[in-house]
């Protein structure tokens, strides 16, 4: 890994605030972000990052390359979870198993952000159209999280803290409602459409929200990795509950899915920026909306497995030392366009 990747990744302002939340909370300070905060800035993020994804879809339209890369995206969607419940499930039973692999399926928007700002920091330049398979990539992983936890109970599978057995049908409205209308999916995708319909019909309607959605964000991203690190730091201290063999899952996936990823990536061609928030994509795990639906679709699942290990170490390890692991290898392996 080349150094200087890692040191513009760990001395870029959002990574450094980051690292502040976690100090904090070492240190024992009473530093915290009021709660209504945390959420109003996730919700500006993912608005920001779909209507300037829409736009970009607008200016670049669906071509080839678009809906294969968002199909790739889709698939490794879908066989993330299906391989990580085969590896899991024997240490952790079924429906431990199948939170923590729809966990791994999904994704993390904050991430791609992340590696969005590396990428406009080394400047390395990207297409918009990733942000479609960003918007499509959470819901598939939530499907068959629940699909693979809900076939072995029908098979009379016990589950470590779950039920002992018994048939138990997937209740496929409370599945499906959560997959595609929580409210991360349903934003991201609403504001993908409306950036698109704005740049086609309204262009300078783009221009008006360009304040909004550009001036804002970096010093919004930063107060939210900010939050971000006060959050995972105190997710560390239920480490002792994962196991060392999760703890190592939730290191060596990230990596192994993202050099699948890069595999995809040079597959299909995609340049060097591309690439790289492709393998961010099948790298990260989702920690708000896979958790909300495993919860109520999957209750007899333990929440400090799923969101620890997303959370507490999956998350961290992407944004220091992941993300300029992998454009490292992205550099090596992709050629300059």
């Amino acid at each position: 890994m080349q150094s200087t990747l890692v040191l513009q990744n760990l001395l870029s302002a959002p990574v450094l605030f980051f690292f502040l939340g976690i100090l904090a909370v070492v240190l024992g300070s009473d530093l915290e972000i009021p709660s209504p905060l945390p959420k109003l800035f996730s919700l500006y993020l993912l608005l920001a990052i779909g209507f300037k994804g829409g736009v970009e879809l607008s200016h670049s339209g669906l071509g080839s390359m678009v809906l294969l890369t968002i199909a790739a995206a889709i698939l490794m969607s879908l066989l993330v979870p299906i391989s990580s419940f085969y590896i899991l499930r024997p240490r952790l039973g079924a429906d431990n198993a199948a939170a923590v692999a729809a966990a791994y399926g999904s994704i993390s928007a904050v991430t791609f952000i992340t590696a969005q700002s590396f990428l406009n920091v080394v400047k390395v330049p990207y297409d918009g159209f990733m942000v479609a398979a960003l918007a499509l990539m959470e819901s598939p992983a939530i499907v068959v999280g629940v699909v693979m936890a809900k076939l072995a109970a029908s098979r009379l599978e016990p589950s470590p803290g779950g039920p002992s057995g018994g048939k138990e049908p997937i209740p496929w409205p409370e599945v499906l409602r959560e997959a595609f209308l929580n409210g991360s999916v349903f934003l991201l995708i609403g504001s993908l459409v409306i950036g698109g319909l704005v740049a086609y019909f309204s262009p300078s309607g783009v221009e008006r929200m360009e304040p909004f959605t550009e001036k804002l964000f970096y010093g919004v991203l930063c107060f939210f990795l900010l939050d971000m690190g006060l959050v995972a730091a105190q997710r560390l201290r239920d480490l002792r509950q994962t196991g060392p063999f999760l703890v190592a899952f939730a290191i060596a996936a990230p990596i192994v899915h993202a050099f699948i990823g890069l595999l995809i990536a040079r597959l299909l061609g995609l340049p060097q920026g591309d690439a790289l928030l492709f393998m961010v994509l099948s790298a990260s795990a989702s920690y708000i909306a896979v958790p909300a639906a495993m919860r109520m679709t999957v209750p007899h699942a333990n929440p400090s497995l799923y969101i620890t290990t997303a959370l507490g170490l999956t998350f961290p390890f992407n944004v220091v030392v992941g993300i300029p692991l992998y454009m490292a290898l992205v550099q090596r392996f992709i050629p300059v366009a």
